[in-house]
């Protein structure tokens, strides 16, 4: 798709965060056309051009900066330095969005709060991400997805019941902070273009983690005990689902089961315990679940994964394999999908990445345009917008 065919194409967006979060959301304006700029100190630029992930670098910073910034352009800009300020309100002036994560009360000490900056620009769509909100006792901590994964209970969800609180293995509360401030943003979009009128839009680590666990979370808030609900001893994977749901390991391998039928499931399987049983009981399956898992999970070891999917899948049973990433990149479904694109930084450095997972008219979005050197495009920046010179 061309980039001028793009959904956001024209729009300029001044991303002043850092880490994931912030930098998440910028990129997906950028994947879907709009012309980012990544603002950044002069000394060392986003503290995550140094965070090194599994050592892994790449370009001379880390791999994982360059995932999260493709697409976008670097300015550098001291904010502290009057000169530098003045040219960052010149863009603030001439900007459709603005996106910081820092923390409360730092924008307003260098004079671009929301406040400061809607004066300055009233059609301004101004998004902030904090770690925990604006106000309260926690307001100064850090706002890292490890400690909001445990602050907020979603690490107690994860492993069976005797395991201790298990993390995601992925930032998945900052990338979903991330997406949670791009729909405010495109929401905040849409109202300008009706009324003309800028907005704030802010999000939080903690609020987007409470809302990844709306389902558990509203059945505790309505229970009249007020108690947790208990993981599963067996193959945990949700504390509202009754068993066969979990994940079993086979004679060489793993198998998903989500919901299903256990008398169903015992007689395809053919474990003639687990189908009496369940067929005895079928108001039990929940409250039961520890007992009908411990059955199959004793069965499936008998048998490969693919002799089990043989048989469940054609008889509609939801199941699946549970695959590495090397048998998934080889496998037929992942291939079809094409989400795999290669960036390419300005140095012409090659790195491999996925792809938005947006389609647009049919079309993925790619972009070849790899994470931007350390102010790379700050003179270019400052005659496009016709920018005050430097001091």
């Amino acid at each position: 798709m061309e980039a001028h065919d793009l959904p956001l194409a024209g729009l300029v967006v001044l991303d002043f965060s850092q880490y994931l979060a912030g930098p998440s959301c910028a990129m997906r304006l950028a994947d879907l056309g709009a012309d980012v700029i990544k603002v950044e100190r002069p000394q060392g630029g986003d503290a995550c051009r140094g965070l090194v992930v599994a050592d892994q670098m790449h370009d001379g910073d880390s791999a994982l900066f360059h995932t999260i910034n493709r697409n976008k352009r670097s300015f550098a800009a001291d904010l502290k330095d009057p000169g530098d300020l003045a040219r960052v309100v010149a863009l603030v002036r001439q900007a459709d969005v603005m996106i910081h994560n820092f923390r409360p009360g730092v924008m307003e000490r260098i004079g671009l709060d929301y406040p400061s900056a809607s004066a300055i620009n009233p059609r301004l769509v101004y998004a902030s991400i904090t770690g925990y909100g604006a106000e309260g006792p926690w307001q100064d901590k850090p706002g890292q997805d490890l400690l909001v994964q445990s602050l907020s209970g979603l690490a107690w969800l994860a492993g069976n019941d005797a395991d201790p609180p298990t993390p995601a293995g992925v930032s998945v509360v900052d990338i979903l902070t991330g997406a949670h401030l791009a729909q405010g943003i495109l929401a905040a979009l849409l109202r300008r273009a009706v009324h003309g009128r800028g907005a704030l839009v802010e999000a939080s680590l903690l609020e987007s983690a409470l809302d990844l666990q709306f389902e558990p979370f509203t059945a505790f808030l309505n229970d009249p005990s007020g108690l947790q609900p208990r993981r599963s001893a067996v193959s945990h994977a949700n504390v509202h689902a009754a068993a066969p749901y979990g994940i079993y390991a086979t004679a060489d391998g793993h198998l998903a089961l989500a919901m299903g039928a256990l008398d169903r499931l015992g007689a395809l399987l053919e474990c003639e315990p687990l189908r009496v049983a369940a067929a005895a009981a079928p108001d039990t399956w929940f409250s039961r679940r520890d007992d009908f898992k411990h059955l199959l999970a004793k069965h499936l070891r008998t048998q490969s994964t693919a002799y089990w999917l043989a048989r469940l899948e054609p008889a509609g049973i939801w199941c699946a394999d549970v695959l590495t990433w090397p048998e998934l990149v080889a496998h037929p479904g992942f291939t079809v999908l094409d989400m795999v694109q290669e960036i390419t930084s300005d140095s012409g450095a090659r790195m491999r990445t996925t792809r938005c997972p947006i389609r647009i008219d049919g079309k993925p979005l790619r972009h070849a345009r790899g994470a931007p050197r350390l102010g790379a495009h700050t003179q270019d920046i400052v005659t496009a917008f016709g920018l005050p010179s430097a001091q």
